[in-house]
């Protein structure tokens, strides 16, 4: 875990109110409270990630939340699939996750994602 202040100068264009700002707008959520907020890997990756919408990209502020929730809903259904991939393969015999797995490429071959 890092402090803002080694947070603003680790990660290059970002200021102490900018930061301030996306945590009030709970773009952000870092530990502990104002003047002594503590950020794990996953709130400077996503720090990063807000920069450069914003600043390379040119992202409006209000589509900012739009895009972060299809991003989050995007890894978490990364994370489920990952979960049930690790259940198939732990409990499926190998000929059914075959099976699956071909049924699955089909789908997604004929453009037909819908599973």
């Amino acid at each position: 875990m890092i402090t803002i202040d080694a947070l603003i100068i680790e990660v290059a264009g970002l200021d102490r109110a900018e930061v301030e700002h996306w945590i009030d707008e709970n773009w952000v959520q870092p530990d502990g409270s104002r003047g002594t907020w503590l950020f794990r890997e996953i709130d400077v990756a996503r720090l990063h990630l807000i920069r450069e919408l914003r600043h390379d990209l040119g992202l409006k502020e209000d589509v900012l939340p739009i895009v972060l929730s299809l991003i989050d809903q995007l890894y978490g259904e990364r994370r489920r699939l990952r979960r049930l991939r690790d259940i198939i393969d732990r409990l499926a015999p190998f000929d059914m996750r075959l099976t699956l797995l071909d049924a699955l490429s089909l789908r997604t071959e004929h453009g037909n994602g819908d599973v």
